[in-house]
C-alpha cells in the first residue's frame, strides 16, 4: 500500500471530480470521489482519508452537515468547495471548523497547493521538516517515503500514522490516547492492546528484531518514543507482548481496533 495522502472528493459535477482527481492524482496524491453527501460519509467511514474535499451543493446532505458528521467520526481536515462568490456561505463553513475554502472554478495547481498546505497544518509536518534519520532508515515526512538500506519500505496506512507522528517529535513521548484518536479517533482511545500490534508491525518494517524494540522506545503506561538518535533511555518495554500479539493477528490487516477493520486501500 502507499503511503501518498489520501483525498475523498464529493462533488456531484462529474467535471469537477475528473478535474480534481486528474490535478491531485498528477500531484502524487490518491483520489476517492463520491457524488453525494451520503455517499461521502459511507466512502469515509470505510477508506479514512488523510482530507476531504467537500461541495457545499450537494444533492442529498449539503457539505456542512456531511462536514459535522465528519467530525463527529474522527478529526479529519476538510476545504470546501464553494461557488465563486458565495460569501456567506464560506463564513459560515468557516466559522463551523472547515480548515480552509476554494472556489469554482479554480486552478489545478491552486488546489493541490492548498490540499498540501492544510495537510501540514493538520499533521504538524511543517514545509521544510525534510528527513528523520537513524541506522539505514530515512523517513520522509514531506514526501511520505521510509528507505531502509536504501530501499522504500511498504507501509499501510495505519503503519504511516503512527510512524508519522513519532516521527513528527523525534525524541518526545508520545502519549498512548494521543496515538489512538489521531489515527483512530477518540473512540478507541483506550485500545491499548491494539496499538501494541501496530507499534509492533512499525518496528519490524523499521528493522527491529522480534521481541526488541529497536528505535521505538516504550514508556510504560505513558506511550512511545522515536529515538532517532539513540540516545533516550526507556522504561520498562513491552515490545515481548508487542510482538506475541502481532504474530496473532492477520499481517495484511488495516483499519480500526475492537474488531472494526476498515477496508485497506492500495
Amino acid at each position: 500500500m502507499g503511503t501518498q495522502p489520501l483525498v475523498l472528493v464529493a462533488d456531484d459535477e462529474p467535471r469537477i471530480t475528473k478535474l480534481v482527481s486528474i490535478a491531485l492524482s498528477e500531484e502524487g496524491f490518491r483520489v476517492v470521489t463520491a457524488t453525494g453527501g451520503e455517499d461521502a460519509l459511507a466512502k469515509a467511514e470505510e477508506i479514512r482519508p488523510d482530507i476531504v474535499l467537500l461541495d457545499i451543493v450537494l444533492p442529498d446532505l449539503d457539505g456542512i452537515e456531511v462536514m459535522r458528521q465528519l467530525r463527529e467520526q474522527r478529526p479529519v481536515p476538510v476545504i470546501l468547495l464553494t461557488a465563486k462568490g458565495a460569501t456567506a456561505d464560506k463564513a459560515k463553513g468557516l466559522d463551523l471548523g472547515a480548515d480552509d475554502y476554494i472556489a469554482k472554478p479554480f486552478h489545478p495547481d491552486e488546489l493541490a497547493a492548498r490540499v498540501r498546505a492544510v495537510i501540514r497544518r493538520s499533521t504538524g509536518v511543517e514545509p521544510g521538516a525534510g528527513v528523520v534519520a537513524f541506522d539505514d532508515v530515512e523517513i520522509d515526512l514531506e514526501r511520505r517515503m521510509v528507505r531502509r538500506g536504501g530501499e522504500l519500505v511498504q507501509l499501510s496506512r495505519t503503519e504511516w500514522l503512527l510512524l508519522q507522528h513519532l516521527a513528527t517529535h523525534p525524541g518526545k513521548v508520545v502519549l498512548h490516547t494521543e496515538l489512538l484518536t489521531k489515527v483512530w479517533g477518540p473512540e478507541y482511545r483506550d485500545d491499548l492492546q491494539y496499538l501494541r500490534v501496530w507499534i509492533s508491525r512499525v518496528r519490524r518494517k523499521l528493522g527491529a528484531k522480534p521481541g526488541e524494540p529497536g528505535r521505538i522506545r516504550t514508556f510504560q503506561g505513558i506511550g512511545y518514543l522515536l529515538d532517532a538518535e539513540g540516545t533516550a533511555g526507556a522504561g520498562p518495554d513491552d515490545a515481548q507482548e508487542a510482538d506475541a500479539a502481532a504474530a496473532a493477528a492477520p499481517e495484511d490487516a488495516d483499519g480500526a481496533p475492537s474488531g472494526k477493520e476498515t477496508a485497506a486501500v492500495s
